[in-house]
C-alpha cells in the first residue's frame, strides 16, 4: 500500500465524474480509477467492525494485494490518502472488501458496478439540489426514497438467492461434484487447479492418490473439510477428508467458470451451460 497518489496506468476504466452509486450513495474514484473503500462502507450501513482498516488488516487480504499488484505490473492497488481522505482500491478488490462485509452486499456492489459498465444505471450528480427551490428539494427526495427503496428490493432478491444457494450446498458438495454440474470443466483437474490458487494441498504427496486437505488461507471463507474414516482392505482404519464447498466458494467458481478460468475438457462444445436445477437457482430474477 503507499499513502500518496502516483500518477501510474488507471487500473480502473470508471471516471471520476461518472460513478456508480450504491444505496444512494456514490461511490467515488481517485485519479487513477480505484473506488473508495469508505464509501461503499457508509453504503453496507457503516457498522464499525465492517470498517475498511479491519478488513485491510487481514492476512489473506494482504495476500490478495500482493498477487494483483504482481498481475498489474507493481501499480499500487491500495492507496490511503491521508487521514480524512478515504481508502481507495482496485474494483477487485473492491467487490472483495464488499463480499468480506457480508454476501448479499458482494452481489449488490457486483451488479451496480456491472450495471453502470453497461449503461444501465447514470452516472451520480456530484451537484447538491438548491433546497431553497421547494421543487427541487421536493425531487431529490422522491429520488433518494427510489434509490432507498429500489436497494431494499435487490437486497431482498439477494437474500433469497443466498438462502437458495446454501439450501442447494446444506448436504456436503465437494468442488468437484459442483463442477460436474457445469458444462465442459474438466472435473478431474479442478482439486489441481484449486491447490495452485491456495485452497487445497495434497498432505500424501508420495502415495498413489492425493488426500485433499483446505489450506488455512480459504478454510471458512471459500471451502471446509469434512473429516472421517474408512475400512482398507487389510481391516485398518484411514482417516479421511472431504473438501465442502460454502456458498462463497461455489459462487466463486461459477464466476469463474463464466469467465472460462476453470480447467476445460479439450471436447468442450464452448457453450456456458449447467444442470437446469443449478441454472435456475443461479439466474433467479424474482
Amino acid at each position: 500500500m503507499e499513502n500518496n497518489t502516483n500518477k501510474h496506468q488507471s487500473v480502473s476504466s470508471v471516471k471520476a465524474e461518472n460513478q456508480p452509486v450504491i444505496a444512494g450513495i456514490a461511490i467515488t474514484t481517485d485519479t487513477e480509477g480505484r473506488f473508495n473503500l469508505n464509501c461503499l462502507h457508509r453504503a453496507s450501513g457503516a457498522e464499525k467492525k465492517n470498517g475498511p482498516s479491519y478488513w485491510l488488516a487481514l492476512d489473506s487480504t494482504k495476500w490478495l494485494i500482493a498477487e494483483l499488484e504482481m498481475q498489474t505490473t507493481g501499480i499500487p492497488v491500495v492507496t490511503v490518502e491521508g487521514r480524512n481522505g478515504g481508502t481507495f482500491a482496485h474494483e477487485l478488490l473492491a467487490v472483495e472488501y464488499a463480499g468480506w462485509v457480508s454476501p448479499a452486499f458482494r452481489l449488490q456492489v457486483n451488479q451496480a458496478f456491472i450495471d453502470f459498465r453497461t449503461g444501465k444505471l447514470a452516472p451520480a450528480n456530484s451537484g447538491l439540489p438548491d433546497f431553497e427551490d421547494p421543487i427541487a428539494a421536493a425531487e431529490a427526495w422522491v429520488e433518494a426514497k427510489k434509490a432507498e427503496r429500489l436497494a431494499v428490493g435487490y437486497a431482498d432478491r439477494q437474500a433469497r438467492y443466498i438462502n437458495k444457494l446454501e439450501n442447494h450446498l446444506a448436504e456436503g458438495i465437494t468442488p468437484v461434484q459442483f463442477c460436474k454440474q457445469l458444462n465442459g470443466v474438466n472435473t478431474r483437474s479442478v482439486n489441481a487447479f484449486l491447490e495452485e490458487r491456495n485452497w487445497l494441498f495434497d498432505d500424501q504427496p508420495k502415495a498413489k492418490h492425493p488426500r485433499w486437505r483446505v489450506k488455512h488461507y480459504a478454510r471458512g471463507q471459500y471451502i471446509t473439510e469434512r473429516p472421517g474414516r474408512v475400512e482398507q482392505e487389510n481391516g485398518e482404519m484411514r482417516d479421511t477428508f472431504k473438501p465442502i464447498l460454502k456458498q462463497k466458494g461455489a459462487a466463486w467458481l461459477y464466476r469463474h467458470y463464466l469467465n472460462g478460468e476453470l480447467p476445460m475438457k479439450k471436447t468442450w462444445d464452448g457453450q456456458f451451460t449447467h444442470d437446469t436445477d443449478l441454472m435456475n437457482l443461479l439466474q433467479e430474477k424474482k
